[in-house]
């Protein structure tokens, strides 16, 4: 079920009533959250709900064996415990998403050899949301083992925090000491919350459907027209997608944030003006905030992190950034797509210890205008930067890729393209709104001074928001990270 379809339109409110008026007590809560978001993820395809059911009990079940075998100080036991379950969790996801691109790999790998394995493909459909829940559960037993949190023995609150439907197929990647707690808690009607919610899915709504959806028009035709295009046109497919991919993922987000708090439960911030970074390791850290922390806490600190040699810190960096681009699609342009931001993010590092090592502090500027000066070429770089990158996100192979970056170098003739420029206006709104907003939690959540005090001014900006919605929407797309 889309969040920008008719269907949820009908589900959130009927949820929102039949939770808060009907059902009363946290377990019953608790429960009736399970069934919605049962039906919410089997909308899509009901033969999949097994697999989710399959790694919430296996993940239940080792939280409690390896606290057992800690409390027993049997550690090697709870080590085999959590090692059975990452092993599962890992090989469901590996089957379904990772095994036809291995087996293709290693064919023509040998192929190109002499040597005809005839490994077969199995071509299983990949079932939505599968990295995030996958995440979750293994996040949940290594924090059990690691002592940072108890295991539950509340069954509907372990479903529920695993199946949650706003975030169930698109993240963030929750944190089991974060929603576990809130699931096991009284909740009562908060109307500011509420309110607050409603702010952030029409905040998300108009990101996904008026700005994502209308750059991916462009976008769509640019890639694949590529071949007869220009410099000009190229550069800007690019642009374009990297905001289309922004409002896509960072509004499908906001309303996950948004619809949750309508629930009495918070979810994590998992974008954070990312476009306004200034180095490539600040886009990093505010770019899907919730996939980078699994990555640095469960990944990059036990490889090592910044804790050893020099050296071994720019591997272990290089090391998170392939897997990311792996996590997000099992295709070599993904790998290089992590590749590419891996080394973008080692280059700074190796820059900033050459520095730290030769002295060479940064000199302070007399005046503010070097300084904003400065800011803008910054981030401006970084912009460039990721544009270019997302060639790699957005292209099917790698030889579309190369011949897209190649033709955005060396040929410079114009073409029309099939664009509606009110795009740019709603671009515009987005990064203005954006750019008031930067320190706070959305586009909506302005400070509450001057004009927007006034209650009338408020109102008239979410009407605004709400009929552009309406009027202005681009053509329909499914939300990007649904394939991951």
């Amino acid at each position: 079920m889309l969040f920008n379809s008719i269907e949820f339109l009908f589900f959130l409110p009927i949820v929102f009533l039949l939770y808060w008026f009907i059902f009363k007590g946290i377990r019953s809560r608790n429960l009736f959250i399970i069934a919605a978001s049962y039906f919410f993820y089997g909308w899509w395809d009901w033969k999949f709900l097994s697999l989710l059911v399959f790694s919430s009990s296996v993940s239940f079940a080792s939280g409690i064996l390896i606290e057992k075998c800690k409390q027993k100080r049997a550690v090697s036991k709870a080590k085999i415990a959590l090692f059975i379950n990452i092993a599962i969790n890992l090989a469901v996801l590996f089957l379904f998403k990772y095994f036809d691109f291995f087996t293709q790999s290693f064919n023509r790998l040998f192929s190109a050899a002499g040597i005809e394995l005839g490994w077969v493909t199995l071509n299983l459909v990949l079932p939505i949301g599968i990295s995030f829940y996958t995440f979750q559960a293994l996040s949940y037993a290594i924090d059990v083992y690691r002592g940072d949190m108890k295991a539950t023995r509340d069954i509907p609150a372990y479903f529920a925090y695993l199946s949650f439907f706003p975030q169930l197929v698109a993240g963030p990647i929750e944190r089991a000491t974060n929603l576990i707690p809130q699931f096991l808690s009284p909740r009562s009607f908060n109307y500011s919350d509420a309110l607050e919610g409603m702010k952030m899915i029409l905040w998300g709504l108009f990101k996904k459907m008026v700005v994502a959806d209308n750059c991916a028009v462009g976008v769509n035709y640019i890639f694949e027209h590529y071949g007869s295009l220009g410099s000009p046109q190229l550069w800007l497919g690019v642009i374009l997608f990297s905001v289309q991919l922004y409002g896509d993922f960072s509004g499908y987000s906001d309303i996950a944030s948004g619809s949750a708090r309508l629930f009495g439960i918070r979810l994590m911030q998992n974008f954070r003006t990312p476009f306004f970074s200034q180095s490539m390791r600040e886009y990093r850290r505010r770019w899907h905030i919730s996939l980078s922390l699994w990555l640095r806490d469960y990944l990059y600190f036990p490889l090592g992190g910044n804790r050893c040699s020099k050296t071994r810190n720019y591997m272990n960096l290089m090391t998170v950034f392939l897997l990311s681009g792996l996590w997000h699609g099992a295709s070599a342009v993904f790998l290089l797509w992590g590749g590419y931001h891996g080394s973008l993010v080692v280059y700074e590092a190796i820059k900033r210890n050459w520095q730290k090592g030769n002295g060479m502090a940064k000199p302070k500027e007399k005046t503010e205008s070097p300084r904003k000066f400065k800011s803008f070429v910054l981030t401006f770089r970084v912009l460039i930067l990721v544009a270019l990158g997302q060639i790699l996100f957005r292209a099917p192979n790698i030889t579309v890729a190369w011949g897209y970056a190649k033709r955005m170098f060396t040929v410079y003739s114009y073409h029309p393209i099939p664009l509606n420029h009110t795009v740019f206006i709603w671009i515009s709104i987005l990064f203005i709104a954006e750019w008031f907003t930067k320190e706070r939690e959305h586009g909506l959540d302005w400070p509450f001074a001057g004009l927007w005090r006034n209650r009338t001014i408020r109102w008239a900006v979410y009407l605004c928001l709400f009929m552009a919605i309406l009027i202005f929407s681009g053509t329909p797309q499914q939300f990007v990270y649904f394939q991951f």
